[in-house]
């Protein structure tokens, strides 16, 4: 299945975050700890590594917690301030790391007598809780939500406290998606809308690709009985165990993917990472 999307948005986006790059301080990246090698987009990594950064494993309520501790011990180890984050519950920690991140600029600006006003970027590719992340660390609704790619379209600077501004920006994608593997990983987690992929497709996949990580929890999840299943027969399997039947017991298996992409994204199968360190990333 060959998966590309890169809306104009995107473009005019990655433009602008170039041309006020010069006037950040701080690089917050936010990816998605089921996806910590897939949810990077590679093209911003290129683009910020000039500046003070931050890398966020966000979601992280939904990911493997002894994944999650393998793939930030690999982050720092490679040099990254990094933090595993639940934003329900560890604004305060990542509001820490931001600071410290700029902590250097802060002081230079005051040995020159002057009080400075921290500018950070927050960026990653859609869907991973970017402006969630903004309205926690504000403590309020200021900016605009959604579990769907594309809700922000525009850059927008939100003021945190009287001496950190966050400016929120678009989700972004890179222009050619030349991995299968990261894209179709990217359509899970809806980073890439839905209306432009091949669901039922996408949805046998991911149920292939979580009876290999968590096959207890598909079986209970789906009622399966068989998890050798392949391709549409795995799909008409969750009919069968869910219910998922119409008028003479025809599978209804539109409505079979749409439950299983959305169960997962909710995190309803429990904690799952399909990333492993240190495993071949092919497509499978």
């Amino acid at each position: 299945m060959e998966i590309n999307w890169y809306p104009g948005h995107m473009a005019r986006a990655k433009r602008l975050l170039s041309e006020q790059l010069s006037r950040v301080d701080v690089v917050i990246e936010l990816c998605d700890a089921r996806l910590p090698l897939s949810s990077r987009n590679p093209d911003l990594m290129r683009l910020t590594e000039r500046k003070e950064r931050v890398l966020l494993l966000g979601k992280s309520d939904l990911a493997d917690p002894a994944r999650t501790r393998q793939w930030t011990a690999i982050f720092k180890g490679q040099g990254e301030r990094c933090l595993a984050l639940n934003m329900q519950k560890q604004a305060k920690a990542a509001l820490s790391l931001i600071e410290d991140a700029a902590k250097e600029t802060v002081e230079r600006a005051q040995s020159r007598g002057i009080k400075k006003t921290v500018r950070a970027m927050i960026v990653g590719v859609p869907n991973v809780g970017k402006s969630t992340l903004i309205n926690r660390l504000h403590g309020g609704a200021v900016v605009q939500v959604g579990d769907m790619p594309g809700v922000t379209r525009a850059n927008r600077w939100v003021k945190i406290t009287p001496y950190l501004e966050l400016m929120d920006t678009p989700g972004l994608l890179w222009p050619r998606l030349d991995d299968p593997l990261a894209a179709r990983r990217l359509a899970y987690i809806a980073a890439i809308r839905d209306e432009v992929l091949d669901t039922d497709a996408l949805a046998i996949q991911l149920l292939t690709d979580l009876i290999f990580a968590a096959p207890q929890a598909v079986q209970d999840r789906f009622k399966i009985k068989d998890l050798s299943l392949r391709g549409p027969d795995l799909l008409e399997a969750v009919c069968q165990g869910r219910g998922f039947l119409m008028k003479g017991g025809v599978p209804d298996t539109d409505r079979a993917c749409k439950v299983v992409l959305d169960e997962f994204r909710g995190g309803k199968l429990g904690r799952i990472t399909l990333e492993a360190p240190g495993e071949a990333q092919t497509d499978a």
